[in-house]
């Protein structure tokens, strides 16, 4: 598929790179900046940073930067045309698309190809279900008894499976989609007969269906209830796991529930997928389901893009609950704060909320919710019946909690919560915490002192002797960065009322040559669209079809840090890059010219000692003393200088 060059422009104007990050993360404003844990690596305190004037992001922890088409790109794992149709898409721009015969799908790549079978099935199971007698008599009436309205069904893609061998099969074959990708995306079987030939057929058949979205709302995998009484069934069926679908790494309901997380600064944490779909229903929409799994850190990372709060919502089931609850440190060894709250014995979140409406089930998670220390140490002590032998395990079981807060503050609090509650004294509890750091400080270190230290080898030494060492420490790599950054961000700044500053620093820097490859690249670009009378400016380079140059340009004009705001509500005023343009720039160029004689002298003098004629002697002497000349006029120019 192509898109034009137009459409593609209409998608860049129409961009805003803070409404998309925040589909996907919760960004918090810190001066001209907004910040957020990044998204692609693990960490505690935010470095992630979105500028929106310039509508880019860059992490100043692990080095992600782009747009918003790289932000997408990177955090979906999707391609450029993947990412201007899915920004398109949120913008409401329209892109006309060719269609596609069964033999250009086949050569489309194999993710994009399971996105369309998987996207033919929700719609396949959504028509039989509103449209087909077996569907409305048997699975909209199973969800009509559950109360979801036409809304509620459209709005999770709900579904309905025929109870017949390969009804969804057939279907996807005549319309000439691959027996492959059916397959592969989990949808159909294969019975094998002797000789390797074999009959396909659905793998789920007569069922109510639960399609499975991912954070940009593309099918990724369904879940399946049987209705009938058959033993031999299982009650839930599930896709299998794909190129798309990594059920450790998805939450149900995550598409659904992302804006309504991230305004209520809390994520309620459910079972099944119908307790989903009630609270939906009955207004209650930051809910996400682990779909019966054991929750998992990449699903709890995905929860903390856009927010630190989890409320664990159980049903009265006090064996299911301890079960549960082994898993559920891992919530706060990620940092997140865990709340719980248990429904009445036989009620669990669909059953409740049905029977109360969404204001009383409202109020009372906000009555009956307690944080996970108090709840687990409060369930522990049940019990505990007066052994000391039991009550010691429950107190190694707290500490061994509580030691998974990496916050200070929490960790004293719980402390002196739980001191109480088991009727300790606190400092007997801190001594434990105490071996417990201690102990996994040891474990740490003797893994560290085990790691196997890489061999560099062969070809790998070549490419390490060839990188520079330590450019960024060198003062030729600070001078060329600033000049570079001057250039990227005003270039097209009137400087001395005269002309723009990128055609003065192109003008006065000719002769010099960037020693630090990406700035060398960079000033390449500028210097030949300046001979074409075209004056580059930020965003022309931010769309730069080379990657590096890309990055360079991001990392240029984002800084790690910025003015508080504070210093202005004091009157203390710090001098604008602008204010001061003209004076910076020229002090940066001499410094530069500087250096650069100063490598011109060396190599003079190489050529001096090497000189085998008397001639050739006084050549050298001569341009010796014209470079001394040179340096000694930006030196007096540049006053005092060091380096």
């Amino acid at each position: 598929m192509r898109i034009s060059p137009e459409i593609i422009d209409q998608v860049h104007q129409h961009v805003s790179i803070e409404e998309v990050v925040s589909d996907f993360i919760t960004l918090k404003k810190k001066g001209q900046y907004l910040m957020a844990c990044c998204p692609f690596h693990n960490e505690k305190t935010p470095s992630f940073t979105v500028t929106p004037s310039k509508g880019i992001y860059k992490c100043f922890g692990c080095g992600k930067a782009g747009d918003a088409f790289n932000f997408l790109m990177d955090i979906e794992g999707i391609n450029y045309l993947e990412a201007v149709k899915w920004l398109a898409g949120k913008y409401g721009i329209e892109i006309k698309e060719e269609e596609e015969s069964p033999e250009v799908l086949e050569q489309r790549n194999e993710k994009e190809s399971l996105f369309i079978i998987l996207n033919y099935a929700k719609d396949y199971y959504h028509d039989l279900l509103l449209n087909n007698e077996d569907g409305k008599a048997i699975g909209l009436s199973y969800f009509r008894e559950r109360g979801f309205s036409d809304q509620t069904i459209k709005k999770f893609d709900l579904g309905y499976s025929l109870d017949i061998w390969d009804g969804l099969t057939k279907s996807a074959l005549e319309k000439s989609y691959s027996v492959e990708y059916l397959e592969k995306a989990g949808l159909s079987l294969k019975k094998e007969k002797p000789g390797g030939t074999g009959t396909q057929y659905d793998r789920f058949r007569g069922r109510v269906i639960f399609p499975i979205h991912n954070l940009t709302g593309r099918v990724i995998a369904f879940g399946a209830r049987i209705l009938k009484q058959d033993k031999k069934q299982p009650k839930y069926l599930n896709s299998p796991e794909t190129e798309v679908y990594h059920k450790s790494q998805v939450l149900y309901g995550i598409y659904q529930a992302r804006q309504a997380i991230r305004q209520k600064e809390n994520c309620l944490l459910v079972e099944g997928y119908t307790d989903v779909i009630s609270l939906h229903q009955a207004g209650i929409e930051n809910v996400v389901s682990s779909s019966g799994t054991s929750l998992t850190v990449e699903q709890i990372k995905l929860v903390k893009r856009f927010t630190d709060n989890i409320t664990v919502l159980y049903d009265g089931d006090a064996a299911g609950i301890k079960a549960s609850l082994r898993g559920t440190d891992l919530i706060l060894e990620e940092g997140l704060n865990v709340h719980i709250c248990v429904f009445p014995d036989g009620d669990d979140p669909d059953s409740f909320i049905r029977k109360v409406g969404g204001e009383a089930f409202a109020k009372f998670i906000e009555e009956n919710s307690k944080d996970f220390i108090t709840f687990k140490t409060e369930l522990a002590l049940k019990d505990v019946n007066g052994d000391p032998v039991k009550k010691a395990v429950v107190i190694r079981e707290i500490v061994d909690s509580i030691s998974k807060v990496a916050d200070s503050i929490k960790r004293s609090v719980f402390f002196r919560q739980c001191a109480v509650l088991l009727d300790i004294d606190e400092g007997v509890l801190i001594t434990e915490y105490n071996k417990i750091a201690l102990q996994k400080r040891l474990k740490k270190k003797k893994d560290f002192e085990e790691e196997e230290v890489p061999v560099i080898m062969g070809d790998e030494i070549q490419k390490a002797l060839q990188e520079p060492a330590q450019d960024q420490a060198t003062l030729s790599y600070q001078q060329e960065r600033e000049i570079m950054r001057l250039l990227v961000s005003y270039g097209k700044e009137v400087v001395d009322e005269q002309y723009p500053l990128l055609e003065y620093i192109v003008s006065e820097t000719q002769d010099i040559s960037f020693s630090t490859p990406a700035f060398a690249k960079l000033i390449e670009i500028i210097r030949s669209n300046a001979e074409k009378g075209i004056l580059t400016d930020e965003q022309y380079l931010l769309r730069h079809a080379d990657e590096d140059v890309r990055k360079t340009v991001i990392d240029l004009v984002t800084n790690k840090y910025s003015i508080s705001e504070g210093w202005t509500k004091f009157e203390v005023f710090i001098p604008s890059d602008l204010e001061l343009l003209s004076n910076i720039t020229h002090k940066i160029i001499l410094r530069l010219k500087k250096k650069e004689i100063e490598k011109l002298i060396k190599e003079n003098q190489k050529t001096m000692l090497e000189s085998v004629s008397d001639e050739d002697l006084l050549h050298a002497q001569q341009v010796h003393m014209h470079l001394k000349s040179l340096l000694k006029e930006i030196v007096k120019e540049l006053g005092t200088v060091i380096g």
